[in-house]
């Protein structure tokens, strides 16, 4: 009599677990789906999360590399004879050296593509009488974009009556120091406008910035 009551036991408790059986698997398949849900809403923000952090930090990595250019570019510019600094010459052999100066830094920090080894020469455009702004252009640097152009301007006649700012007005007022600023230009090309469009389609905005560094120095000759 045990016997036969202890076996409809195990009937009973395996028709019960079986009958509980699909259920389960059924919580289950519902718990991955909705994770797998979640997980395919989060991935595009977290691809343009991290795109971003990388984007920002390399511009802000070409920024700090430019600005140094300009700064070398400016000591050179300070070491140099003022003998030839006219309005009238249109590249002044004095301003050689501050461009190859600045094109040296932006090679070797690799802001240039293949070290600069595919740049043009630089052309120089001429100042307006009587001002003593030297600009040269270097283009086809990259393959890529046809438009990038690096951008040197040199400033020989810098005033400075008082704190940084500098200007390139006529003499008067109080003493004024003559200095030398060199100006670099360059674009950053942003990859976070192709990704934005995860989240946001056809969603887009200036995907090129020009950076521009300035750096001054007192004229020593």
């Amino acid at each position: 009599m045990l016997r036969v009551l202890h076996r409809r036991e195990r009937a009973h408790f395996s028709k019960s677990a079986r009958s509980r059986a699909p259920g389960a698997v059924s919580l289950l398949r519902d718990e991955q789906g909705a994770a797998l849900l979640e997980f395919a809403i989060a991935l595009p923000l977290l691809v343009v999360f991290v795109v971003g952090i990388f984007d920002f930090s390399g511009a802000f990595n070409q920024k700090q590399k430019i600005e140094q250019a300009a700064q070398e570019g400016a000591i050179v510019a300070g070491a140099q004879p003022m003998s030839d600094i006219q309005s009238g010459t249109a590249n002044p052999a004095s301003l050689q050296p501050v461009v190859t100066a600045v094109f040296n830094s932006l090679a070797s920090s690799r802001v240039l593509p293949n070290g600069g080894a595919s740049c043009a020469a630089p052309t120089a455009a001429a100042p307006t009488p009587p001002g003593l702004t030297w600009t040269y252009t270097i283009s086809g640097c990259s393959s890529a974009y046809a438009l990038d152009n690096l951008v040197i301007t040199i400033n020989r006649g810098c005033l400075c009556a008082s704190g940084p700012v500098c200007t390139a007005g006529p003499c008067g007022g109080p003493p004024a120091a003559v200095n030398t600023m060199v100006t670099v230009t360059y674009p950053y090309h942003w990859r976070f406008n192709s990704v934005i469009q995860l989240l946001m389609p056809g969603a887009s905005y200036a995907a090129t910035t020009q950076l521009t560094e300035s750096a001054t120095v007192h004229n020593q000759m």
